[in-house]
């Protein structure tokens, strides 16, 4: 499997900044979502669930936001995860 290091490293480098905010908006809503629901005010705080799912006020990405969402982190997890295998090995000092 020889895939070409700086195709991959361009890829995830490119990548990253179209991503980092859609995954911190996602990540960010979830988590203040369910502690609206643990403190029994889920009602009080479904704006924070339409942003989550991609409901930005009249743009409505309901249905295409969270496959971008999966995408856009498959490929760099999967991007990631690949340069980390090609990175060379690192040989230890012995300690005497």
């Amino acid at each position: 499997m020889n895939i070409n290091r700086a195709r991959l490293r361009q890829l995830h480098t490119a990548l990253v900044p179209v991503m980092v905010l859609p995954l911190l908006l996602t990540l960010t809503t979830g988590v203040l979502f369910q502690f609206a629901v643990a403190s029994d005010r889920a009602n009080d705080f479904l704006w924070l669930l339409e942003l989550h799912r991609g409901k930005f006020g009249q743009l409505n990405l309901d249905f295409i936001y969270p496959i971008l969402n999966a995408l856009g982190l498959l490929t760099l997890v999967i991007s990631g995860f690949l340069m980390w295998l090609q990175s060379p090995v690192r040989k230890r000092k012995k300690t005497p």
